[in-house]
């Protein structure tokens, strides 16, 4: 079933893959961080200035998404490869800034769904609404949204609004709705769509299909986590080697 141990890789290709992970994260956050800042303490909403802040609140939705994937390898050790407490600090914080989650909690439920895919045991399916989007979403959410992250969201955005008087229509439009989006598009793209019961059957005991999206739509809709077959194939893949995994796997299956 779905391994989820960390990346063997040492030596030279492991240090370029801990060097490339490490600097993709950075950029990622140093974005969202960045637009956060300067939406929540310089920006001016008006209906004037309000186009600006939809495009910022679309690239904060992706940026936020890829946070969470970059987190997600970190809990399958291919962020830093034999990087150990590395991964498990990077992605504790990212999961904390994304929504308050505990790094631990996570961690341990992603690696059940690993473990028994699209079953019973995946904390991450729905028998009940195996083929139904909106009843799924809701219990994906009380499994993980829970009172850490209530308090969270809550602090930060109390904060923002009494103490330092920011609008609360921008709380909303730019840090709120993005978070919330970033949500939606993780579970349609990286739970819903690979894992949802369909007409046509799972290909093996994986229970995981892929979608057939080229490199920059697989990059736009959620960080190559579309190409998820793969992923359950080989999780200690980080992100951004998921195309070249998919490419690499479909030449096997041709050959063989």
């Amino acid at each position: 079933m779905g391994r989820t141990s960390v990346n063997p890789a040492t030596g030279s290709v492991g240090l370029r893959q801990a060097l490339t992970g490490l600097a993709l994260t950075a950029a990622i956050f140093v974005a969202w961080l960045s637009i956060h800042l300067f939406a929540m303490f310089e920006f001016e909403l008006t209906w004037t200035s309000l186009p600006l802040a939809l495009v910022m609140a679309i690239v904060q939705c992706w940026l936020s998404v890829g946070m969470f994937i970059a987190s997600h390898d970190a809990m399958h050790g291919s962020l830093v490869p034999g990087g150990g407490r590395i991964n498990d600090v990077v992605g504790g914080f990212l999961l904390f800034v994304y929504a308050g989650f505990a790094w631990k909690r996570m961690r341990d439920a992603h690696f059940a769904h690993h473990k028994a895919p699209g079953t019973l045991d995946d904390p991450d399916f729905s028998v009940d609404h195996p083929t139904r989007f909106w009843p799924w979403y809701g219990t994906f959410l009380k499994r993980y949204f829970g009172w850490q992250s209530i308090a969270f969201v809550s602090t930060v955005v109390t904060a923002y609004w009494l103490l330092f008087e920011v609008q609360v229509e921008k709380i909303v439009l730019i840090y709120g709705a993005p978070a919330i989006a970033s949500s939606m598009q993780l579970f349609y793209f990286g739970t819903y769509r690979p894992h949802r019961h369909d007409a046509d059957r799972f290909a093996d005991n994986y229970n995981a299909r892929s979608d057939d999206f080229g490199t920059l739509v697989s990059l736009a809709s959620c960080f190559h986590f579309g190409y998820h077959h793969e992923h359950h194939r080989a999780p200690h893949v980080p992100w951004w080697k998921l195309p070249a995994a998919r490419k690499a796997m479909a030449m096997e299956e041709t050959k063989a």
